[in-house]
């Protein structure tokens, strides 16, 4: 999560059983840091990163997991209107994922068409497809299921189509404080990329559903945050 899931914060949770650690995300351009620099006037944690420090950041940070968890795969969550940034951040040393964002729904990142706004974008597969076939590292895309005028299962198969590695899906629903387990079925049954399910995350009983639709894996945030996490992921 922005601004509050660095190196630092990583390496205190790893050892509760995740073999994935993503940082970020990061803004990587100029029109996508002055939209988080926005955001943080308005009282939102963000990272805050000027263009000409980024990239040896997010390197540092990678290296700060591996000196400790070196068994662990380290990825980044980015934000760029353009290819570029991302694959140099897919080149930077030992990062083992870099993650495009199509998942931020801050109007600063929507109005510059980032986020959930690249779902929009008519050469999302060309984009995708620039960043997979440019970089070392493998290719995440994380997206937001269930936007507005937006088919998430079309969207999730032009993202395996354009050769990224995994889909990481937001499976939330506008209005239910809860994921969408059928739509999440929905996609693991029609694609053959690894699908890593997000949201809902926060019990035994969740987690047995979210495993039962299928996905290859799921993500944690807002409940290790919170210090909710009372319960063993090794478990399952």
């Amino acid at each position: 999560m922005a601004g509050i899931t660095n190196a630092e914060f990583l390496n205190k949770v790893i050892p509760y059983g995740f073999d994935v650690a993503t940082l970020g995300g990061y803004s990587l351009d100029l029109p996508t840091i002055e939209a988080s620099k926005k955001i943080i006037e308005r009282g939102r944690a963000e990272f805050d990163f000027p263009l000409d420090e980024i990239f040896t950041h997010i390197g540092n940070e990678v290296d700060s997991i591996k000196k400790v968890h070196n068994d662990v795969k380290v990825s980044a969550n980015v934000r760029s209107t353009t290819p570029q940034p991302i694959i140099d951040v897919g080149n930077i040393k030992d990062l083992d994922i870099v993650e495009i964002n199509c998942h931020c729904r801050q109007n600063e990142i929507i109005s510059i068409g980032c986020g959930q706004e690249m779902l929009n974008r008519d050469d999302l597969g060309d984009f995708i497809s620039d960043v997979a076939d440019n970089v070392k590292s493998e290719v995440s895309v994380k997206i937001r299921a269930n936007v507005d005028g937006i088919d998430t299962l079309e969207i999730a198969r032009i993202i395996e189509q354009s050769g990224a590695d995994y889909l990481h899906v937001d499976a939330m629903r506008n209005g239910v404080f809860e994921a969408d387990w059928e739509l999440l079925r929905e996609v693991c049954n029609n694609v053959n990329i690894k699908v890593i399910g997000n949201n809902s995350v926060n019990s035994e009983e969740n987690i047995k559903k979210m495993i039962n639709t299928g996905v290859d894996g799921f993500s944690i945030a807002r409940s290790v945050i919170s210090g909710n996490l009372d319960f063993n992921i090794t478990n399952f």
